[in-house]
């Protein structure tokens, strides 16, 4: 019964699709089901880190057991309370990482990359690009803590990100030393890892306590226990060769 509806369905949407082609009106794209991927995302070798449906492919970064901290809510990985930093159970040495995120109001939160395991905490050895409500949070006064910053060393643009409760746009693209943050399209922070100007400007925040830190050539996903609540989807990854 299930499969003839679904036929019947189909049938129907494209009926009206070609009415409406036929009338000279504009057709409607139908939107992408959210954690799939589309046959050309699959031929240029995109793979999802979440299925939508469980936390399988993560684990805590301190390699305590997952907690009821971490959920799965309305298909989209959610932060709900406690659990601490997740991160993917594979590595990752150069990459194009896609995901969506959303806070709440006053949240924050952040996307690791190259996280490597061991430390005391994750971001002792991963660079982060901050999640945040700009507008509400202490961090959002300043563009080195913003929203899409590397947090702490390079700063954000005004102006880009969404507010809490919409969904933003991630792009992540790391290959050998060069780094770049997209946020909802448009390129905001781009960097060389252990360029002068990169050993200078760690040399000169919390982060040079921290020998490990932006080191790791290959490392996990990680995202961000920060007390507040934070929902991924769509969260996916194609190597770079």
């Amino acid at each position: 019964m299930n499969a003839m509806w679904g036929c019947a369905r189909r049938a129907m949407v494209v009926a009206v699709l070609g009415v409406l082609a036929v009338a000279g009106r504009p057709v409607p794209t139908m939107a992408q089901e959210a954690n799939t991927l589309t046959p050309e995302e699959e031929a240029q070798g995109w793979r999802l880190l979440f299925d939508g449906r469980s936390l399988a492919g993560w684990h805590r970064y301190d390699g305590r057991p997952m907690t009821g901290g971490w959920v799965v809510e309305d298909g989209a990985l959610a932060h709900v309370g406690g659990g601490g930093d997740i991160v993917t159970e594979e590595e990752f040495c150069d990459f194009e990482l896609r995901l969506e995120w959303k806070v709440e109001p006053g949240g924050n939160s952040g996307i690791f990359y190259r996280a490597a395991l061991g430390e005391e905490h994750i971001y002792h050895s991963a660079p982060e690009m901050q999640i945040l409500d700009d507008d509400r949070h202490p961090d959002g006064r300043t563009p080195l803590t913003s929203a899409g910053s590397n947090y702490g060393l390079y700063p954000a643009p005004r102006g880009i990100v969404r507010p809490a409760g919409e969904w933003n746009e991630v792009r992540i693209v790391v290959q050998g030393d060069s780094v770049e943050h997209w946020l909802n399209g448009t390129k905001i922070v781009a960097y060389r890892l252990n360029s002068p100007g990169w050993k200078e400007l760690v040399a000169n925040s919390k982060f040079a306590q921290w020998p490990a830190y932006g080191q790791a050539r290959c490392g996990r996903i990680g995202l961000q226990d920060h007390g507040d609540r934070v929902w991924f989807r769509n969260i996916k990854i194609r190597e770079l060769g």
